[in-house]
């Protein structure tokens, strides 16, 4: 009965991929079916940590940080939990040797979000290797498959492409993460007065970051280079979309690509990689 407990356990972070994310649901599907999984089950990990800091505000949102920490680490050794999210990522953890200090790092960077925090440049940067970075190298631990010198030559990119991402999220959620969260992450923004002249600093910090991320994407592994760069291409849309509107704007609305979008990104890929168009 324990490999019906294995199945369900993949289940239930594929769910939660799924409902939270179109995105990634989207790029996942276009990875090799040997990797789903275990990249959901990744992103059903990230999520949960994710959510305790940003949605339990009614419940003692520390505690169960804490709890959900030590429970990570104890599923990790036993090699089991109860925790069908927890279970399908240690299963993970475990198969692809992914190392504890990037589950250190992003766990710290979640425990940094339970705090009204105005980051200065330092802290900034630490905190997109721990919220972005170090889930993109998990990643590129499945991706690589313990080929270990394809992994250190991908991983600067892995890292950009993470922090890419990670920098749009924060400029699509600023409104939301100003008034309802109080967070500031920019160092030396003040948002109550965002400025154009800000916002452009972000967008060519971004600008690089997508750079240095396509140069790795393109030696990725067949069975995986598709759905990361069509996530790529998700991303860099949205990014695209928030170029062309004001920082006013930004503070505003929350910016979005619709679903038709993503499917035309997603046939256009398809068709750049059959014929190594990418």
């Amino acid at each position: 009965m324990i490999n019906l407990y294995h199945k369900i356990s993949k289940e239930t972070s594929k769910n939660i991929t799924q409902l939270y994310s179109t995105s990634f649901s989207f790029g996942i599907k276009l990875l090799d079916k040997s990797i789903h999984d275990a990249i959901y089950s990744i992103y059903g990990f990230v999520r949960l940590a994710d959510e305790i800091v940003d949605s339990f505000h009614d419940y003692p949102k520390t505690e169960m940080l804490s709890e959900f920490k030590d429970e990570t680490y104890k599923s990790i050794d036993r090699k089991i939990s109860v925790n069908p999210v927890l279970h399908s990522f240690q299963m993970v953890v475990n198969q692809y040797s992914i190392d504890t200090h990037l589950i250190d790092k992003f766990l710290q960077s979640m425990e940094q979000d339970l705090d009204d925090i105005h980051y200065s440049n330092d802290a900034y940067k630490d905190y997109i290797v721990g919220s972005a970075e170090v889930v993109g190298l998990m990643c590129l631990k499945v991706f690589v498959n313990g080929n270990e010198k394809l992994y250190k030559n991908l991983e600067d990119s892995a890292r950009r492409l993470g922090a890419a991402f990670q920098k749009i999220n924060f400029l699509r959620d600023v409104k939301a993460d100003y008034q309802e969260l109080g967070r500031t992450y920019f160092p030396g923004v003040d948002l109550d007065k965002f400025t154009r002249i800000e916002k452009l600093k972000i967008e060519a910090d971004i600008q690089e970051d997508f750079k240095y991320a396509l140069e790795g994407i393109v030696k990725l592994p067949s069975s995986s280079r598709l759905g990361v760069y069509v996530a790529y291409r998700y991303y860099f849309s949205l990014f695209k979309k928030i170029k062309k509107i004001s920082s006013e704007r930004l503070m505003e609305e929350r910016i979005r690509v619709p679903n038709t979008k993503k499917l035309y990104i997603t046939f256009e890929s398809i068709f750049q990689n059959r014929f190594d168009w990418i």
